[in-house]
């Protein structure tokens, strides 16, 4: 006589739940809605929740994709932004990515709405899936040269300049940068309404953060791993306290020395 196959665990079935990807969650799931056992249940119903934030999320991507959509007709759409235009000290960073056509990023966002370690992780996808992914430079001496707006365009001219694939629309965040040729789109808080802006906001702030830490090293006096540049209460005693280190904007500081 057979003998009857003994039930999977909870902890069993929590583990398949918790190792499914969550494409394949619901087939999954379906494998044990016979099982009338409460902890199941409950695991059925935390994987409901789950199947549900990430359909709330799918929603929001397709939305922050309303602009690639109402441009479609051009074949490589770059998003353009810049970190680092308040800083006390520190280069501006600018990104420019292009997409590929309907890439899918999950949690993809404006680079402020997100803790540094999805934006490290987002940073790597982005990398990996990007047509092509440009970034511009520009140091303090040269803000203080040129001051800073003119320093936020030319970064972000470094970053398209950079890029392999030449792009046929630019989507900028709320700017727009002289001295290019394409066509350029400007768009109010656009890194959370374009997901290719929202990408080029991740590149240039990682980058700039992996920089700011960097120098941290070289001056560890100012707090640059953890202020970034801003000017943070501490950041500012320590400039009052040391005086300016070469990666402070002298005009920026004018106030505290």
């Amino acid at each position: 006589m057979e003998q009857k196959k003994k039930p999977a665990s909870i902890k069993e079935i929590r583990e398949i739940l918790d190792s499914a990807k969550i494409t394949e969650l619901a087939s999954v799931m379906e494998q044990f809605r016979s099982d009338e056992r409460a902890g199941v249940v409950k695991l059925l119903e935390s994987g409901e929740k789950k199947l549900v934030r990430y359909q709330q999320e799918l929603d929001r991507l397709y939305r922050m994709r309303d602009y690639e959509r109402k441009y479609s007709s051009y074949r490589a759409i770059c998003g353009v932004d810049e970190a680092g235009r308040g800083p006390l000290a520190g280069p501006v960073v600018a990104g420019a990515v292009i997409l590929p056509e309907d890439c899918q990023i999950l949690y993809l966002n404006d680079s402020k709405q997100l803790s540094e370690k999805r934006r490290e992780e987002l940073y790597d996808e982005i990398m990996a899936k990007a047509v092509a992914a440009g970034v511009g430079v520009v140091g303090p001496g040269r803000i203080d040269e040129i001051n800073i707006l003119q320093a936020d365009y030319e970064a972000m001219r470094i970053a398209v300049s950079g890029l392999k694939v030449a792009p046929d629309i630019l989507l900028n965040d709320a700017v727009t940068i002289p001295g290019l040729a394409m066509p350029q789109i400007s768009i109010i808080k656009g890194d959370a309404k374009s997901v290719s802006i929202a990408a080029a906001s991740i590149l240039a702030k990682v980058t700039r953060d992996r920089m700011m830490q960097q120098y941290d090293e070289m001056y560890p006096e100012y707090g640059f791993a953890s202020n970034k540049g801003y000017g943070s209460a501490a950041h500012i005693e320590a400039i009052k306290k040391y005086g300016p280190c070469p990666i402070h904007r002298r005009t920026f500081i004018g106030n505290f020395i």
